[in-house]
């Protein structure tokens, strides 16, 4: 129990650093490479697989109790990625975080992706920071939520032509990882291009 809890704090660490990553790419002084496909590519072995994109266009929007945050690839940084931590075990999912680094989301979900697949969820999170007078929200996956399906992520199309990806998900995610916290229903919607 103790290897797996490792493994998806190493995947969420995985998921976070490449927002971080992604979204330094999209800051004007930073220069857009000329090609359509864009690897993401830092210093662990983790990170080095061909297929992690950035996205160029389309949107990301979350829909949590009431409100729906929508990240634009034109402006935020979204990445699709994909995570090999070990021979055995394989990840992918999408990292997000908008310019003004107020808000990221990141999903995931075992295996490998392609087109026309619906997958348990792995892994969570959603933080939201709306000004310095509000405390941050930090929704995550908790293996306390008393949940045994912590929802799914449908990937309708995966790398076809100029289409990144495009798909929905839902996921339960708790604002701690304490045995009675309560948890709370996140769905969205993806629909990522690579021009």
């Amino acid at each position: 129990m103790g290897d797996r809890r490792f493994t998806k704090q190493l995947i969420f660490f995985a998921f976070s650093l490449l927002a971080i990553t992604a979204s330094c790419q999209k800051d004007p002084a930073v220069n857009e490479p000329a090609a359509s496909k864009t690897n993401i590519v830092a210093d662990s072995s983790v990170f080095s697989s061909p297929g992690n994109f950035l996205a160029v266009s389309g949107t990301l929007k979350i829909k949590y109790n009431d409100s729906t945050y929508t990240f634009d690839a034109a402006k935020d940084s979204i990445a699709f990625i994909s995570v090999h931590p070990d021979d055995n075990t394989n990840y992918f999912g999408i990292t997000a975080i908008n310019k003004e680094h107020s808000m990221s989301f990141g999903i995931s979900s075992s295996g490998f992706v392609y087109s026309n697949i619906n997958r348990a969820i792995a892994g969570g999170q959603f933080l939201l920071n709306a000004d310095d007078k509000k405390p941050a929200l930090q929704l995550s996956l908790s293996k306390y939520s008393g949940q045994k399906d912590f929802g799914n992520i449908n990937v309708i199309q995966y790398n076809q032509g100029n289409e990144l990806a495009k798909g929905t998900f839902f996921t339960f995610l708790a604002k701690d990882d304490k045995a009675n916290s309560p948890y709370y229903r996140v769905e969205g919607t993806f629909d990522l291009q690579l021009k």
